[in-house]
């Protein structure tokens, strides 16, 4: 059989993923032949401080590369489309960030395209590979919840708090249309669908800008470097900070979601909680290696992270013993782990994100969009 040692990846994109993506590679066992960034000098840089072998020139020299068999694409979303499409074309495997692309209509040509190649593709929700948020999969699956009722929760951040913050992911033209909903409520909706099963079906959407100008650096600045610019210019915004979505799921049951990137002190939380006939889970990603299980005729309870105490695909990817806490590095390394098992064939493993997911979560984005600007409930179109 095969091992992850036998897969060679390249990475595409220097900024904050890109060494997230090659740190869980890493840690997996796979191969990573370089890095590319948008000029020859940054993949260079990129290799040199990450000890990679190659900072390949271009995407093309990465494409041109037969020892390649897949890329991970961590490049700003309006590369993603044209990026997919020439790996596919090459005959590469294809691990994109999300979201997957700018709108509807080139996601579902790289669903149809991942699917006329054979080729694997997925997209990088890494936060279901939490081992307890397997686990409350798993129990939904098992019907220890019961029929559910409700579903509600938060993502919220404040890296975007002050008129001076400023990312590319503020410009639609660079991200898209939505921003907050899409860069970090869509790790919500995508958690909710791997743990209940369930649709979004109709979304009712209030949006607010809280900075429509922000003072954009003459210069370039990393993300989350810390790194503050000698020079400004204002920039016009219309992507969100914020926004509340309520929920009709395809069991009937509601669901309530709150996204902000300007709340203070939240540098990068999400929390959910499912309330079923039986039981209600609770879980939030500042404390992952715990989970409430609520009942109503026994005492609650505290399940801490254990693979000795975990069912299914949440025991396999949990990757430490009881009492070794595991986060949000090893929500990437798990990830990938899902997605080469099936490029290897290994069985065990829970479903990796697909493209078809990825396209579930803009047409929810667009849905979103549409609802919070008619101010009406608005339903989410079929795939």
């Amino acid at each position: 059989m095969k091992s992850y040692s036998d897969i060679s990846v390249a990475i595409v994109g220097t900024g904050f993923m890109g060494p997230a993506h090659t740190d869980a590679l890493r840690r997996l066992g796979v191969r990573i032949t370089g890095i590319t960034g948008s000029s020859p000098a940054k993949s260079s840089a990129a290799a040199a401080s990450l000890g990679l072998p190659k900072g390949y020139p271009d995407f093309a020299a990465v494409l041109a590369d037969d020892s390649v068999s897949a890329v991970h694409i961590t490049t700003p979303n309006r590369w993603h489309h044209q990026m997919v499409t020439d790996a596919l074309t090459a005959g590469k495997h294809v691990m994109c960030e999300k979201p997957l692309a700018m709108n509807s209509q080139e996601s579902a040509d790289l669903v149809a395209k991942a699917a006329a190649s054979g080729l694997h593709a997925g997209v990088n929700y890494n936060l279901r590979f939490y081992p307890l948020a397997l686990e409350s999969a798993e129990r939904v699956r098992s019907g220890a919840t019961g029929a559910i009722h409700s579903i509600t929760g938060s993502y919220v951040q404040d890296w975007l708090l002050f008129p001076n913050d400023y990312n590319w992911r503020v410009l639609s033209e660079e991200g898209g249309e939505l921003r907050a909903i899409a860069d970090i409520g869509t790790h919500w909706l995508d958690l909710v669908a791997a743990i209940s099963g369930l649709k979004v079906t109709q979304v009712l959407a209030d949006l607010k800008t809280i900075h429509p100008v922000r003072n954009r650096p003459v210069g370039e600045v990393q993300t989350f470097s810390g790194t503050q610019a000698d020079a400004t210019e204002p920039v016009e915004i219309s992507t969100e900070d914020q926004g509340a979505v309520l929920l009709r799921l395809s069991n009937g049951a509601t669901g309530v979601l709150w996204v902000s990137q300007a709340t203070a002190g939240r540098k990068n939380r999400l929390s959910l909680e499912l309330a079923g006939a039986k039981s209600t889970l609770a879980w939030d990603s500042e404390l992952p290696n715990e989970l409430f299980v609520g009942h109503r005729n026994e005492p609650n309870q505290r399940l801490l992270k254990d693979p000795g105490l975990l069912q299914g695909t949440a025991r396999y990817h949990a990757g430490y013993p009881g009492g070794h806490n595991e986060g949000y590095p090893d929500s990437f390394k798990q990830c990938f782990r899902a997605f080469y098992d099936a490029i290897l064939g290994i069985e065990g493993a829970a479903a990796y994100p697909t493209f078809t997911d990825g396209h579930q979560e803009i047409l929810l984005c667009e849905a979103i969009l549409k609802s919070h600007r008619e101010q009406t409930w608005t339903a989410v179109a079929p795939k």
